[in-house]
Parts: C-alpha cells; structure tokens; sequence
C-alpha cells in the first residue's frame, strides 16, 4: 500500500521526469493576492502567470500546494469531523502548461499516472466534460479508450472554469472514481450525484478563452492547463478506504490523539478526534507560516482552528493540554515533504501551549453560560444571537464554536443576532483585515518589469551610481516625462537605493541629472525585483531615457545597516537567552532605531534583557568581518541558516553571517537568509542598547533598540539623569536608586497619614453636616459634602458610616471636580438600589450618570460647585 507521503512523490517524480519544473509549495499566506486570506487552491501561486501580469519561470510546472479553507467563501470549518472528506488544510496535487501543451497532453498524462503508475482500474474511472467540449470527449475516447456512457457531459458552471467576471477562462474535464454499487449515489449530472458512489478525484481545467466585459469570449492566443487533484482524495482510493479520515497519515494522528487522551475514536467521540487530527494540522502549517494567532484577520481564523480543536480536546476530557504534545507525531509524518514544519516545530508547540492554557482559563465559565442559555430549549430551538455574541466577546467563543457546541443539542443559532451584535462592536471600533498588504494597483508594475527587466541594484558595495531612466509612474498611469514640482515613481536600469523590504526600511537620498534634481523620499520593491524610487522633482525636467547620478544618503544607511545587522544578533541571542520557541514575527530597522517582534510567552525579566545586550555587545566587540554567501534556499537551510516562517524565497539567496558563537568554537553566531545591507564587521555596529521590551499581542513581545551613535547619545542622557538626582540628593550616583527608594517609602507613609487623617477629620463631622443619621422616610441616612477628598477615599469612609446608617451618600469634593459613593444596606436593597441614588446624585450634580451594584454605586461630576445638590438628590430619591 502506497502512502501518503509516497502518492505525492510518485506524484511530483512523474510530472518532473515529463518536463515539469517542480516547484516547492508557496506559503499559506498568498504572496500575490490581496483579495484571498489564504492560499486556497494550487493555482494561486500562479495567477499572475496565467493573467499574463508575470512571466511563468517554466513552460510547465508542477507541485503539492498547502492550501486552507476555512474562512470567506472558501469555509469547510463546519463540516470537520463530520463528513468524509472536509477538511480546513489539505494538499492540492497539480501540473500546469503555461502555452505549452493542452488538452491532450493533459489528458493522457492524467491518465498514464492514474493507470500505470497509481495502478487504478480502468474499469472504475470516470469523466466529466463541458457540454460544448467535443474536442475533450473525442480525447477521452481515442486516449483512454473511454466509450459514451463513462464520458458524461455536464451544462452546467460545475464544468466551466473562469477566474473572475473577465479574464482567462474554459471548460473542465473532472475524473471520478466510482466505489461501487455498495456505496449510495449515482453518477455525476443524475439526480443521486451527491451520493458518495463516485467521488471526483482530479479536475483538468482547459484555460483557452478570455472573457470579456460586454459577455463575449475570444480564444488565448497560448492556452494553458491547470489542474487540481487532492492528496487525501486519492491516497483514500489507492489505499482501498471510503473516507479520508482512514488514509494512513490521519489513522497515525488520531491514534496518537487517542494516546493522549486514552480515549478511543469510537461513537460519538470520533468527530472529536477527527477535528483535533485536522486542525493540527491547519494550526501548525499557519504557525509555519509567520501567521500567529490574534483577533483579526489571518490571525482570528487561526484562533478560530485552534479554539475549536482545544473544545474537542476538552469534551474527550483531556485534563492538560493536548494540542501542542501531538506536534511531534505530525513533524514526523510530514516534515520530510514539508521542512518548515521542522524548522518551526518549538514555535508550534510554544504557540499551541499557550493559547490552549489560556483558552481552558475561560472555557469553563462559558461552556456553564452556554449550559444555562439552553437548558429551557428544546431540539430544533434557536440560540440567541445575543448569547452567542457575549461568548464570543466574553470568553472568545468563535460563532462557529458555539454553534458546533449546540449542535450536539439539536439547536441552531440565531445568527442574523449574533451579525447584528458584532456590527454593533465593529461600528465603535472597527479593526477590518485589509488583505495581505501589497496594494492590489501593484499589479501595473508587471507590464513594466516584462518590458525593461529586473532593475540591477548596486547598493550591497556602494552608495553611489548612475543609472538609466528606464520608466516612470504618475498618478497611478505610466508617463514620459516629469517636471518640478510633481512627485512620481521612478525606474532606473541600475540603482544603489535599496528597495524596503524584509522589514528594512527603503533609501532616501537624491537624485541629479543634465539640467535637473530630485530628492528620493522612498524607495520599494514592486513585481519582484523592479526598484522604484518616490521622488520629488526639484529643479528642471526629467524624461525616460535621461541618465541621472543617484546618490543614496550615506548617513541613513549607515545607521539603518548596524540596526539590521543588530536585529539578527538579537535573533540569536532571543534563541540563547530564552529558547528555541523563539520565532521572528516581523522588524523594522531604519536609520533611527530597530524593532524586533519576537513569539515568547510573557515579558522578559530584567536579568534576560541584561544577557541579550551583553551577548550581542560581545559579538560586536569581537570586530569579525560579516560573511556573505549566495547559495540555494533549501543548500543554505540545510546548513544552518535561519529562513523566516512564511517567506518566499527565490532561486538564489544571499546567506549571512555575523560573528562566532560565544560557547562553541568555530560555529558562527548569526547565520540567516536576509536580502538587506549589513555591516562590514560587527564592530561597526559599535554599540547596541535595548531601550523598551512590550507585548504587542498574544504570545507576541517587541523590542525597540538603538546602536552606534544613537546608543551613546541614549546612555549619554540616562547619565545625565542621574547625576543630576545624584546633585539635587547631594550623594554619589550609585547612592541615588537607594536615595530614591528612601523616599518613595517616605512617600507612602505619608500619603497612608494623610488618609486617615481625612477620614478622621470627615468622621469628626467634616463639610458642615450633622455628625449622625437623620431619619428619612423611616431609613436612617447619613449624607455629607466632604471637602478635599477624592474618590479613591470614599469607599473606605462609606465602610465606617454604614455601621450607623442603613443608606450612606458621600459625595467628595476635590481639585474642582466631585466624587459620590452611595452604600445600601442588604435589608433595603429590595427597596432601593444603590446604583440608581448614585446615579441621581451625579445627573443633579451635572454628571452623565453613576455604575455599579445595587448596595453600592460610584460616579462622578466635573464641577464641585453643586456637591450639596447631589447629596440632597438622594435624600429627595429616599423620601419617595
């Protein structure tokens, strides 16, 4: 029996032995998309190719894409762990001819693999084609010897591909695979097709028209082939199984799953596990990927997996959690095909624990609100919709959670509620995801990248150079020439500015030519490898074709090369400090400052942030020249560099290292695949300071540091600070921490006197009013003005005036503002509710309103000067 992992290298050795580049999977996270949240379906790398908008890198190709749908249209959350074949994370098998071969091509060597290499019966294939498509039914027949009743005939979009409104566009060929009259459902096209007879197991898109806007189509003048076959899909009928679930990679997960929990994936409890096999797997290769999770975006959806897998884990009463201990199994099963799952494996299992722990801290309290909302709802009842929100706002509860939770019910949600709930949140502070973030008008650079080539930057050795105007953009829209005064973006055929990116800044600088300057205010990457220059033009005309002098501001690089070059010493040293968990989650470095975003569970110790400074302080005293290698992504990975989680690297990268381990000889410090401009030696960094450590967002720290110069005039400063607390204590700098912590005590100590001494003063009768209770409509109620005290006091005064009062109103008076507390006590709270004195108080005081309890309540005022006023709002409220 073949397995997975074997159907997928047989797969890619067939295509590669045929002519096909074999291409490694993209990310998950669309490198060229910005209307997709993830990668969906094998095609998306290539869209750009097929839209003409990219050259293609080969005339044919082939590859095993990660792809995910579990969000937008494309969303089989739902259906995980119920059904035989959904799933959020699978494997697209597909081969691509970019004007190369067609239909027949394509359709022979579907069928070369299907029957002589998978050894699939001929007697048990199937296909469909477009109606119109007699040119793919006559193949059928003369390639696969096919006759009328196997090929069906589909009118239907099912078989008839297209992009979008316009663009490439054609009809399919889809291959089913029929299980046998022992399984229900009839054939593609009858009334019974969605049985589960025959399952579709390869689709052959023919892409050979164009259409157009007024409705019409026109033939490509090179028709292309893409095609699409899920790995499960296949691997279930090679390996004799009806569901995906039994393929052997999944038998493997559950059963570890099964280990875990010591509960067998039997009854009721089997979808339980199917959903954890199936999320771990979408988790991890997310996690793989540079997507951690968050409450927006990429980030919600992944939160959204996890949440719903750690539930599942909950209800086969895992009493720890399980997620992160089943990564292991899935690394061995498919980190050969897949390194950066081994490469990421700390990060995945850092990032799984912690979001399981703190997910567990909250499931209980709304899983007993979930209990309580449907205890009175009967099978076929509806949730609110305004439950359903509070779990997800509450205790971050997914829609999808909730409604997987009540399902077992036999309830439903109301999920227009639960859509009106969240409009109202997003109208106080929408937070929308905006796509990947490459602007979707980056596309007009293709046409210009295929006309004038890559740009050749000179800037790794130079700050200077000359280069030949070779295009430029106004508004949106190619142009010819600009003049003074317009801002534009520009191309030159050579370039020492470096374009921003892998979280470097891009140069400024300015640029001179015959008769003209501009200054160059920033610098980006557009279609790959075109440098295109924002500049302002100064002085004169500049026109296509125009050769220009282009200098790049030497100081700004300087600065912004020791801050990235600091960036990957601090890399490092997170790794040593802190642990191999420790992933890049983004930077930026510039000539002011570096900033390092980093995975880690919680804020770093002042003893850690010590030995990350000293660790990249040694490093750059050792004054070693940095090395820098060109070399084959994988070549450089295998020898140890760190690649970036989610990054997609070309043909060739440049590979650099920076300084020597400081515990084991002849190992190298820092070795990553970075793009950007480094240093010569690390002793041109001179000096790295860590200026502030934060959390930005779950499980997610930053810190901001500066180097060289910057670090000096920083340190300089904080000096500065403290000799003179040293002068005005009049003791030597090393006394001035104790000096200051001598006060600081001093300080509570007084504050603590000058509190009791308030309460004392205000108990004695303080603000003018009669030191006892008076009787108001039979309530024994004491209330006062208090002057100069604040609303901190109140409460502990409240406490002691309630031992002589049933009702107490205080209302402090203090820096011009007014502050009231209103205590009730137990036996009267049926008949009066703090919380609505309180609040009576403060609108006649000119307030907005009062919160809290219904035996004691607190607000406030702007203005002191109506005080008395409050205080006789509560007496009126009592007296009825």
């Amino acid at each position: 029996m073949k397995s997975l992992n074997d159907i997928r290298s047989a797969f890619l050795d067939y295509f590669g032995s045929n002519g096909h580049a074999v291409t490694p999977s993209a990310p998950l996270v669309p490198q060229n998309d910005p209307t997709l949240l993830f990668v969906n379906a094998g095609m998306v790398p290539f869209k750009n190719v097929f839209t003409g908008a990219e050259t293609p890198p080969a005339p044919r190709a082939a590859s095993s894409q990660k792809c995910v749908r579990a969000g937008g249209k494309h969303n089989d959350l739902d259906n995980v762990g119920y059904t035989a074949r959904h799933h959020t994370f699978f494997e697209m098998l597909g081969n691509f001819s970019f004007g190369d071969y067609f239909k027949e091509q394509a359709i022979e060597h579907a069928w070369t693999l299907l029957t002589r290499d998978f050894a699939l019966p001929k007697d048990k294939l199937l296909v469909t084609v477009y109606h119109t498509d007699e040119e793919a039914a006559a193949l059928w027949k003369k390639i696969a010897g096919l006759g009328d009743d196997r090929i069906i005939r589909i009118a239907t979009n099912d078989n008839f591909w297209s992009m979008g409104d316009t663009g490439p566009c054609g009809p399919c060929s889809e291959i089913f695979y029929d299980h046998g009259p022992s399984i229900a459902g009839g054939p593609p096209g009858s009334p019974d097709e969605d049985g589960d007879r025959f399952i579709e197991i390869w689709n052959l898109v023919f892409m050979q028209f164009e259409q157009h806007q007024d409705g019409t189509r026109t033939s490509l003048p090179k028709p292309s082939i893409d095609t699409g076959m899920g790995l499960e899909r296949i691997a279930a009928v090679m390996q004799g199984v009806h569901d995906n679930y039994d393929v052997d990679l999944f038998r493997t997960l559950i059963a570890a799953s099964e280990a875990a929990t010591g509960v067998k994936a039997e009854g009721d409890r089997a979808p339980s596990h199917r959903v954890i096999a199936d999320h771990l797997r979408t988790s991890s290769f997310l996690i793989a990927d540079g997507v951690g999770p968050s409450n927006e975006g990429r980030g919600y959806v992944l939160r959204r997996i996890m949440r719903r897998a750690m539930r599942h884990a909950h209800l086969l009463g895992a009493a720890e959690p399980l997620m992160h201990r089943l990564v292991p199994t899935l690394v061995e099963e498919m980190g050969g095909a897949y390194p950066e799952l081994k490469r990421a494996q700390p990060v995945i299992v850092e990032t799984l624990r912690q979001e399981e722990e703190r997910f567990r801290t909250t499931l209980g309290r709304g899983m007993g609100l979930l209990d309580e909302a449907t205890a009175n709802l009967s099978a076929g009842g509806v949730l609110s919709g305004d439950v359903a929100f509070k779990l997800y706002d509450t205790y971050g509860f997914p829609l999808d959670l909730t409604q997987d939770a009540v399902r077992a019910k036999g309830l439903t949600v109301d999920t227009d509620g639960f859509d009106t709930a969240m409009e109202k949140q997003r109208e106080m502070a929408r937070a929308n995801w905006t796509g990947s973030g490459q602007a979707a008008s980056a596309t007009a650079w293709f046409p210009v990248r295929d006309r004038v080539g890559a740009t050749q930057f000179i800037g790794y050795d130079n700050v200077d150079g000359t280069g030949a105007l070779v295009a430029l953009m106004a508004d949106g829209a190619e142009a010819q020439a600009a003049e003074a005064g317009q801002t534009v973006q520009a191309v030159f055929d050579v370039t020492p500015f470096y374009a921003e990116s892998g979280g470097q800044a891009g140069d400024t600088g300015v640029i001179e030519w015959d008769g003209g300057s501009a200054k160059v205010t920033d610098t980006q990457k557009q279609a790959g490898d075109l440098h295109v220059h924002t500049v302002e033009i100064l002085a004169g005309s500049l026109k296509v074709g125009d050769r220009a002098a282009l200098h790049v501001n030497p100081d700004l690089r300087l600065t912004t090369r020791s801050n990235h070059s600091a960036a990957h010493l601090v890399h490092a040293a997170l790794h040593h400090v802190l642990g191999a968990h420790v992933a890049q989650k983004g930077q930026m470095v510039d000539g002011e400052r570096m900033r390092f975003d980093f995975s880690h569970g919680g804020p770093l110790t002042g003893a850690e942030l010590e030995a990350i400074e000293a660790e990249v302080n040694a490093v750059i005293r050792q004054n070693i020249p940095a090395k820098t290698e060109l070399m084959a992504p994988q070549a450089a990975i295998e020898a140890g560099a760190v690649a970036l989680f989610g990054e997609k690297y070309g043909d060739e990268v440049r590979v650099l290292t920076l300084g020597q381990s400081l515990t084991e000889a002849g190992k190298a410090y820092s070795v990553e695949l970075c793009g950007g401009t480094h240093v010569g030696r690390t002793g041109d960094i001179a000096l790295f300071k860590i200026v502030s450590e934060q959390g930005i967002a779950a499980g997610v720290r930053r810190i901001e540091a500066l180097t060289g110069e910057a670090a000096r005039r920083f340190l300089l400063d904080q000096a500065g600070v403290a000799k003179d607390l040293a002068d005005r204590f009049k003791v030597p700098v090393a006394e001035v921490a104790a000096r200051v912590e001598a006060l600081d005590a001093q300080r509570r100590t007084l504050e603590k006197q000058l509190a009791e001494a308030k309460k004392q003063l205000a108990l004695g009768g303080g603000g003018g009013a009669a030191a006892g209770p008076e009787d108001v409509n039979g309530v024994a109620f004491i209330g006062r003005v208090m002057d100069g005290v604040g609303g901190k006091d109140l409460r502990g005064l409240i406490e002691e005036f309630r031992k002589q009062a049933a009702v107490v109103a205080l209302v402090g008076t203090n820096e011009g503002k007014a502050a009231v507390a209103v205590a009730v006590s137990p036996e009267l709270v049926g008949r009066f509710s703090a919380a609505e004195l309180a609040k009576a108080a403060v609108i006649a005081m000119g307030g907005q309103g009062a919160g809290g309890k219904p035996d004691f309540a607190q607000g406030g005022a702007p203005d002191d000067s109506k005080a008395a006023e409050g205080v006789a709002a509560v007496k009126a409220a009592l007296a009825g």
